[in-house]
């Protein structure tokens, strides 16, 4: 049988939006939320990397905090494989729609939005090398990491609205 975990990226500092972003309010709603809601449903499990959230099972980054998405997607794989999961899909706490062709373009992994690289298909098998790429000290760039590993650049053709900013989440109301 296979297994897909959901993992939503939620380790950010929210610098630029001044507090933690994945509480933000949308229609009702928080942020992560929203990206639960939209991950639910092309996943067998899911699970908050990097952050402590009500109703939601979560594990920290890893192999540690402060590596930006790369650290979150480390975390996703390591829980993925103590779990027997064979892939994780990854999406960001901040964006609140993602298109579902954005789902169906990254069914095939690995593979990762090349328009927003935080939405990914990862093999769990990729934990060796993830863990590699950080002790090297390698560029922490998810694109770089994709790019190196020969995950597929997946474009749908649609924007991917996320929100960075307290205007942006103004703009979406």
């Amino acid at each position: 049988m296979t297994i897909r975990l959901g993992a939503i990226l939620a380790g950010g500092r929210s610098s630029r939006f001044g507090t933690d972003k994945a509480l933000a309010r949308l229609s009702g709603e928080t942020l992560i939320d929203h990206a639960a809601a939209a991950l639910r449903h092309h996943v067998d499990t899911l699970v908050v990397i990097g952050g402590h959230y009500p109703g939601f099972d979560d594990r920290p980054d890893y192999p540690q905090p402060d590596l930006g998405p790369l650290g979150g997607i480390g975390g996703a794989l390591r829980h993925a494989a103590a779990i027997g999961a064979d892939s994780v899909l990854t999406v960001p706490c901040d964006v609140p729609s993602p298109p579902d062709a954005l789902f169906t373009a990254l069914d095939r992994a690995p593979s990762w939005c090349a328009d927003h690289p935080v939405f990914g298909h990862w093999p769990t098998s990729l934990l060796p090398e993830l863990e590699e790429w950080l002790r090297e000290g390698r560029e922490r760039s998810v694109r770089g990491f994709a790019r190196a590993m020969g995950a597929i650049p997946v474009h749908i053709g649609v924007p991917v609205m996320d929100v960075d900013t307290p205007e942006d989440l103004e703009r979406m109301q």
